[in-house]
């Protein structure tokens, strides 16, 4: 195991929320997205949600983030469950939703998944505003 690996998970993270932090999945952008939006939380953390959008449902979802594992993790497991799911679908989506995804997530990193909702919530925001 890399020390990488065995750090994070020492630390409470699941082995599902350490791949998706190593493979960097769902990370990177969308040409001509139909909407995208970055947001700051107040840890200092910033995540970026690109949407492609087509008859209501989310084709395709990028992030992007400057931050820590927790903030890749949750920001991964949020664009693997709501890809191909309609926009009215995930507003239902809770941070608790985000966290069982990952199986688990240390406590002191739980404002990351609170992070990618509040994100994708505001992405969201913007394209009802704009269409």
């Amino acid at each position: 195991m890399s020390k990488v690996k065995e750090l994070l998970k020492k630390s409470g993270y699941s082995d599902k929320a350490i791949e998706y932090y190593i493979k960097k999945l769902n990370v990177g952008e969308i040409k001509d997205p139909s909407v995208c939006f970055g947001y700051t939380g107040p840890c200092g953390d910033t995540m970026e949600f690109y949407l492609k959008i087509e008859s209501g449902l989310i084709k395709d979802a990028k992030f992007q983030a400057i931050g820590c594992a927790g903030s890749y993790a949750s920001g991964s497991a949020l664009v693997e469950m709501i890809k191909g799911k309609k926009v009215d679908e995930v507003r239902n989506i809770s941070v608790e939703g985000i966290i069982d995804h990952l199986k688990s997530l240390p406590d002191q990193k739980v404002h990351c998944a609170v992070l990618a909702k509040r994100t994708l919530e505001k992405a969201i925001e913007k394209y009802s505003k704009n269409k």
